[in-house]
């Protein structure tokens, strides 16, 4: 089945940056949509960003012009680059596919965390 596999979280002050990889695995890589989403200690999961097919790429608000997500279809890689992180950004970090369909899988995660 769908692999995905987070790495590249750590503790990082405020104002840092850091850079999140997925590899991914068992499905054709370039011909799906995929998402970055995270979980915040006590919350939900939150949607962070899509970046489709075709590059193009979708971020919440509160990422915006902060994070960017990129992709390596020739390494079945998926890239989050995090720049002036903040506190609130602390949370485990997912890769996903189908995210929000029924057939949504997530990755094992990777912390992430912001303080000084």
């Amino acid at each position: 089945q769908v692999r995905l596999v987070e790495s590249g979280g750590g503790w990082v002050q405020p104002g840092g940056s850091l850079r999140l990889s997925c590899t991914a695995s068992r499905f054709t890589f370039s011909r799906s949509s995929m998402y970055w989403v995270r979980q915040a200690p006590g919350k939900g999961l939150e949607w962070v960003s899509t970046i489709t097919t075709t590059g193009d790429t979708y971020y919440l608000d509160s990422v915006k012009g902060r994070f960017t997500s990129s992709r390596e279809n020739a390494k079945n890689t998926l890239y989050l680059q995090m720049n002036s992180l903040k506190s609130e950004d602390t949370a485990v970090y997912y890769c996903a596919k189908d995210w929000g369909a029924s057939s949504q899988v997530l990755g094992q995660g990777t912390q992430v965390t912001v303080s000084s």
